[in-house]
């Protein structure tokens, strides 16, 4: 039986990771749930999986969760970052699935690699803004970080038996998202709705609007840069509408080895919990008669910037990836919020990121101060904007 804590319960990964557990009674056992403000849903995955412990966002909604009905006797409930870091740190905790959407999953997975627990990662941002910095602390600990995305995921499968030296290049998979095909003039006019409605995949609110502009793939650049500790220059992006190839592996022998499947997140989550062993699926299964043709193209950077902002974001290193991540987060909810256009995100990434000064060998505490010092950046460049009307 495995102890798994689920950072990150409420969400979309966290929900279907839930739904893999319930899948696999009798392999897998809940020990804690760290969620947000979706006070309603957790009470139900108490309710159904008893784990001992939970955290959520704030002390007000630790409250509320306390006074629902049909709790589970001697249940804990902690809240805020230090409730995240104690459960992510659980004595009986077997892995840590960190599912936390953006740089808030920074923190209670470092706490998780610094406990010695073994993370199913699914927080792309926490490689993006500390990637040198999780990976030496998890190889000083013995901790292994499994990958969820699909991406990854499929690299990581692809890679099983292969050494190091032996790739070439990693292929990146990307669907292109709702406006693949969109002109630059429609692109303008884009609306968070129609930026909502990903073609393949069923994702949460702000991974689809980064889907859409393709800050996604960026992000997942970065993220696999450190996951298998290659150069930046061997990782690649393909356009591949269908996502049916999650991603490739080129070996220097000229071999390509690629992971296939529905484009359903259970699969990779099933994986990273029951690796190095394959579960029975918890997802569907490809049907080889009836796949459509699969398309690869090169993706458009001129019509999606993003994707060479984060390239540059590596490139220069340090701190950059983090202010490229914070001045995100914040352009995205603006674009929901209707404050800016779809075509104003990248704008507002890159000014942030024109006007820090790096720390070219960060600790955690300026990856930290860079996050937050983008983010008020970010706020000033949409408010200073006055052009920017929507």
């Amino acid at each position: 039986m495995k102890n798994i804590a689920i950072l990150g319960s409420t969400g979309s990964i966290g929900v279907q990771a839930l739904e893999v557990i319930d899948f696999n009674r009798g392999r897998f056992r809940v020990t804690a749930l760290a969620a947000g403000g979706n006070v309603a849903l957790l009470r139900e995955q108490i309710v159904r999986f008893r784990p001992r412990i939970v955290a959520v966002i704030d002390e007000e909604r630790a409250r509320r969760l306390e006074s629902e009905p049909g709790l589970p006797r001697g249940l804990e409930i902690l809240s805020g970052l230090a409730g995240y870091n104690e459960i992510a740190s659980l004595r009986e905790n077997d892995l840590v699935l960190s599912a936390i959407v953006g740089a808030a999953g920074l923190v209670p997975t470092m706490t998780a690699v610094e406990a010695g627990k073994n993370v199913a990662l699914a927080n792309k941002e926490t490689l993006v803004m500390g990637g040198a910095l999780v990976m030496e602390k998890a190889a000083a600990k013995g901790v292994r970080i499994l990958p969820v995305d699909s991406e990854h995921s499929a690299i990581f499968q692809c890679l099983q038996g292969s050494r190091a030296e032996e790739i070439k290049r990693i292929i990146l998979t990307a669907s292109g998202g709702p406006f693949r095909t969109w002109t630059r003039e429609e692109l303008r006019r884009a609306r968070p709705d129609q930026a909502l409605r990903h073609p393949n995949w069923s994702m949460g609110r702000k991974i689809t609007i980064d889907s859409a502009t393709m800050m996604n793939k960026g992000l997942e650049i970065i993220e696999a840069r450190w996951l298998f500790a290659v150069n930046p220059e061997q990782i690649e992006v393909v356009v591949h509408p269908q996502s049916i190839v999650h991603s490739l592996v080129e070996f220097r022998d000229g071999s390509v080895l690629a992971q296939l499947g529905q484009p359903d997140m259970r699969l990779p989550i099933s994986y990273a919990f029951s690796w190095p062993e394959r579960l029975a699926g918890a997802g569907p299964f490809l049907d080889f008669r009836n796949i459509p043709a699969l398309e690869f193209h090169p993706p458009d950077a001129d019509r999606f910037p993003c994707l060479s902002l984060a390239a540059e974001a590596l490139r220069i290193g340090g701190t950059m990836p983090a202010v490229l991540n914070g001045a995100n987060e914040i352009a995205v909810q603006a674009f929901l919020e209707e404050k800016i256009l779809f075509t104003h995100i990248p704008q507002v990434i890159a000014a942030a990121m024109e006007s820090h000064r790096v720390v070219t060998s960060p600790t955690l505490r300026d990856i930290l101060g860079a996050d937050g010092e983008s983010r008020e950046r970010a706020v000033k460049i949409i408010e200073e904007r006055r052009d920017w009307s929507v």
